[in-house]
């Protein structure tokens, strides 16, 4: 039997060193889906229960392995599915490709059923590389430029291969005119170091700094250890962007926390007072919670160019590589003698640390939503991955949650789409299936399209030679991001027609399917139901009721919040009485004495 187009796309995926294919199936990749049939499982065929789930599972597994993510599906509506995990991939740089299937050739343009214009309905999320291939010669060069972009310019890229073809006889392409042949992978980056000249104009800059503060973002991941190294010679302090949030460990003294809406007081009055700021693989969007604009004295590092100097005026850009920039940086940096700006620093964490566990233990009706974290990161084994959802669990994820060892996290940064923590943890567990990983997620997200995702948890939990995936949902019966936004953005009270979810029982669902299921209804129960997920067999859902009136109230709140949540209240809104003592008890925390 003569190689198909469709057993070439396999071929060539395993020459990239594809282990899985997060896909869905569907008539318009039949051809590939035939291929997969023969392929003995090399690479897997990964069916979520959809296509939206399988490209963030692609970003997740390519978030927590550093590798490319590779997502499929068919023509049409399966094509239009995919979209949202791409854009997820576009807006957090998360190299992923894409294979879509498209109507049979002698079809197009004759509105055919599930006929899409799938080049310009995807010509926004995949700019960077975008092309559909009509015969079998363009097909190698088309997967390799796809794979060397999408790792290039972190990027997701998409490959659109019609029906037919994919049933079609193989033949590679020739050295003739009009064929482009293609090198075969891998494709190993340089290490890109910055002009000497322009590391003496930073280092100039960092030494006159006397309040010296770093922002780190994920870009800053493999640096670890020179950013620590920085920050020692130059008494600095470091705060973290979200998708930074697991480039430092939480325990070291002069980590500051996460900055912006969802950051700590000790980062916003770092960045309040500081009179030097280095930025190192971050594009953190919210400016205004940077030094005031023009206060300090900038430098940043990012292998970038693109997204350098956008966020404030920086006095010297490097663009590199953030280890070894800063290696380069390190020999011709000098701190202060004074110290006094580190050791306040270090002194507001140890107090902000305190604060966080005050909140966490306020009584609440049932559980308060801040405990849920704290009682995870008293556990949180060291080698963990945890994918946290948008909404107001990422509040408490950013705050509570201390990264150490070598734990990861993630979530969807910059796209903030709501139900992407359980695919990011199964794309994890396929990442690294002898990690234990995690799934923070509020029902809103849950009942969107994390109930389904159950099954796909139990349908590959034999694949991980650890099954631990733990699924925590917070479960209060509110969209409650959206209600604290309508309150404190809006002064709307809330809206219980939009905001109120049907109630039903995860943990019953999660039973029936095979799960560990345990259901939390008050805070005594918290910390062993933690005990007894970590300690299992297999996957486990805890479904946690907790209070949907604890505020995810910035410690910066800003006067014209407050005006509107009392606004809000004032206009009769349900949960008001109960949502304003919850404020205050919160708020109180932060007055009062370190305790430790």
């Amino acid at each position: 039997m003569s190689e198909t187009v469709g057993d070439q796309v396999l071929a060539r995926l395993r020459e990239w060193g594809v282990e899985q294919v997060f896909a869905y199936p569907g008539d318009g990749i039949n051809g590939i889906v035939a291929a997969f049939g023969k392929a003995d499982d090399s690479p897997a065929f990964i069916q979520s229960r959809h296509e939206e789930m399988s490209a963030l599972q692609a970003v997740g597994y390519a978030k927590f392995s550093g590798k490319v993510g590779v997502c499929m599906a068919t023509s049409g509506p399966g094509a239009i599915h995919l979209l949202n995990g791409l854009y997820d991939a576009k807006l957090d740089h998360v190299p992923v490709v894409a294979i879509v299937g498209q109507t049979e050739r002698s079809a197009m343009g004759g509105s055919y059923q599930q006929e899409v214009d799938l080049q310009a309905l995807f010509s926004n999320v995949a700019s960077e590389y975008l092309v559909e291939v009509n015969v079998p010669e363009q097909l190698p060069l088309a997967i390799d430029r796809a794979f060397r972009t999408a790792m290039t310019r972190r990027a997701p890229t998409a490959i659109i291969i019609p029906s037919d073809l994919q049933a079609e006889a193989y033949s590679p392409p020739q050295h003739a005119f009009k064929q482009v042949p293609s090198s075969p992978p891998p494709l190993h980056a340089p290490t890109v170091v910055p002009h000497s000249a322009e590391i003496a104009r930073a280092a100039e800059v960092l030494n006159a700094g006397q309040r010296v503060a770093i922002l780190v973002g994920q870009g800053a991941r493999g640096a670890a250890d020179e950013v620590a190294q920085v920050a020692d010679v130059l008494g600095a302090g470091v705060a973290k962007a979200l998708l930074g949030k697991d480039v430092l460990s939480d325990e070291l003294p002069f980590v500051t926390g996460s900055i912006g809406i969802l950051g700590t007081r000790p980062t916003y009055e770092m960045m309040r007072d500081c009179d030097t700021l280095l930025i190192v693989g971050s594009n953190m969007p919210y400016s205004q919670f940077l030094p005031e604009f023009g206060k300090a004295r900038a430098v940043q590092i990012d292998l970038d160019g693109t997204l350098i100097g956008m966020r404030y005026p920086i006095e010297v850009n490097l663009v590199g590589d953030a280890a070894a920039t800063l290696r380069a940086l390190l020999p011709q940096l000098s701190g202060p003698a004074d110290r006094a700006w580190r050791e306040k620093i270090e002194d507001d964490v140890v107090a902000w640390w305190g604060t966080m566990e005050r909140q966490a233990m306020l009584d609440a009706k049932p559980v308060n939503p801040m405990r849920i974290v704290w009682e995870l990161s008293e556990r949180l084994p060291h080698n963990a991955i945890v994918a946290a959802d948008s909404g107001s669990v990422a509040n408490w994820y950013a705050r509570f949650l201390k990264m150490r060892g070598d734990v990861r996290g993630s979530l969807s940064g910059t796209l903030a789409t709501m139900g992407a923590a359980v695919p990011y943890a199964i794309g994890a567990k396929f990442a690294h299936p002898d990690r234990p990983a995690i799934a923070l997620i509020g029902d809103g997200a849950m009942q969107m399209n994390g109930m389904a995702e159950l099954l796909t948890m139990k349908r590959y939990a034999d694949r991980w030679s650890d099954p631990r995936l733990i699924t925590a949902i917070l479960h209060n019966n509110d969209l409650n991001q959206v209600t604290w936004e309508l309150r404190a953005m809006g002064g709307a009270p809330k809206f219980e027609e939009s905001q109120v979810l049907p109630d039903v029982s995860y943990a019953d669902f999660a039973r029936g399917i095979g799960l560990l299921a345990i259901t939390v209804k008050s805070p005594d129960e918290l910390g062993p139901a933690w005990d007894a997920a970590l300690a299992a067999d297999r996957p486990a859902v805890l479904d946690v009721y907790c209070d949907p009136e604890v505020p995810p109230i910035p410690p910066h709140a800003e006067f014209a919040e407050v005006k509107s949540m009392m606004q809000a209240m004032a206009k009769g809104d349900p949960g008001g009485l109960h949502l304003v003592a919850q404020g205050i008890k919160t708020k109180i925390q932060e007055a009062l004495p370190n305790r430790d």
